[in-house]
């Protein structure tokens, strides 16, 4: 097709299902920017392919963030012109050989999976969406390493719309304030150069109130299995609702994927953190990692008042050895030390290893972090003031004492 031509027929229908298969993987594309798609490739025609790249790039894409998925949609969607003849069903995931499914981003091999599935079967989950609610309240009581892969999908979806509130603790900084206790003497000096009055008309200001920075250290061993890729989403959550979070991954050694996590895009940040990290899935070194943490990066990130979440199984491969003193060090740099623990979803767990014995002592809070439900109690939790009380490690004594 020359330019100038109209995009009629199957090429007009092709565009359609692939802006159809964009919104499926979460890209938001409006009818007017299909329109203009459809304008810009008749004004650019058919003739080179990079013309008609950009011509759907410039109508699709509002966000640098999305242009690798928009690359990767296009180089599967138009690699064969026959794979859109039986639309809206999508025959492209099946002529992908293993490394091709591997490197897809997994917003976009879903949305495959999604479109490829019969009729009749997409419209059997809409008649049970009547009943979604007791879907969802099941979904929230699920382990997450018994969920399949679209639970894991939607408890991705879940975790993404959490937040994080925590109360607000005063600053060294003052604003402004009217019934601020505080004269400041400064502005009070301002206006009256500015008025020119003998009478010095007082201003008052008040301390400045804000969140405090946030550390995550999460470990990525091979005992934490599922758990650490979908916290994973939950740390790039926090990380892009709010300013001044520090996160880390651990195993064997530290690695710090602050810069990482802060790509607006959930699938690329994670792929970029699982790339920098080298030793996922391997042994636990709790200690020498928490030693590291303490001596290189604990005077940056632990300022004003730090809350740590500490995010382990506790297992570690050395036997806790320089645990308990690297674990004493990091709970008097920061303000609230919490232990996020998967194994407490077991009714009859006992704090036996070595690790775990190590830590406990050292915490403010010890919690579950096994599902969806115990994300929520967590957010709710540290939306209130901090409560002075027993420490876990007090109180798994006295359970203990009394059995």
């Amino acid at each position: 097709m020359s330019a100038g031509a109209q995009p009629e027929g199957r090429l007009a229908g092709n565009i359609l299902g692939f802006v159809r298969l964009l919104r499926a993987a979460g890209m938001k594309i409006g009818p007017g920017q299909v329109i203009e798609g459809l304008r810009a490739v008749q004004a650019v025609g058919l003739d080179r392919r990079s013309d008609f790249y950009w011509a759907l790039y410039a109508s699709c894409v509002t966000r640098h963030d999305q242009t690798p998925l928009f690359e990767q949609a296009f180089a599967l969607f138009w690699r064969n012109p026959h794979l859109t003849d039986a639309m809206p069903g999508l025959a492209a995931a099946p002529a992908l050989s293993g490394p091709e499914r591997q490197t897809l981003m997994p917003r976009l091999a879903d949305a495959l999976a999604r479109e490829q599935r019969p009729a009749e079967r997409r419209e059997e989950q809409e008649i049970e969406a009547a009943l979604a609610w007791s879907d969802e309240e099941r979904l929230r009581h699920k382990d997450f390493d018994a969920m399949s892969g679209d639970e894991l999908e939607q408890a991705k979806r879940a975790i993404e719309r959490m937040r994080l509130a925590f109360p607000p603790l005063p600053t060294r900084r003052a604003r402004p304030h009217s019934g601020g206790r505080r004269i400041d003497a400064r502005a009070s000096l301002r206006a009256t150069l500015r008025s020119g009055d003998d009478l010095m008309p007082l201003r008052f200001k008040a301390t400045r109130l804000r969140p405090p920075p946030l550390v995550i250290l999460c470990d990525i061993s091979g005992s934490m299995g599922r758990y650490s890729r979908l916290l994973l989403h939950f740390v790039h959550a926090l990380t892009n609702d709010r300013d001044r979070v520090s996160s880390f991954l651990f195993g064997t050694r530290l690695t710090n994927i602050t810069r990482q996590l802060r790509h607006r895009d959930v699938d690329v940040a994670v792929a970029q953190a699982a790339a920098a990290v080298s030793d996922w899935s391997g042994g636990t070194r709790i200690g020498a990692s928490l030693r590291e943490f303490n001596r290189l990066w604990s005077r940056r990130v632990l300022g004003q008042g730090a809350v740590v979440l500490l995010i382990s199984d506790g297992l570690d491969r050395e036997g806790g050895e320089g645990l308990a003193a690297e674990a004493e060090r990091l709970r008097k740099s920061c303000r609230r030390l919490i232990w996020l623990n998967p194994l407490l979803r077991y009714e009859g767990f006992s704090p036996k290893s070595l690790g775990i014995k190590a830590i406990l002592p050292h915490v403010d809070e010890f919690r579950p972090v096994h599902n969806l439900a115990s994300l929520a109690d967590l957010a709710t939790e540290l939306s209130r003031p901090a409560r002075r009380g027993r420490r876990p490690a007090e109180t798994w004594a006295l359970s203990g004492a009394a059995a």
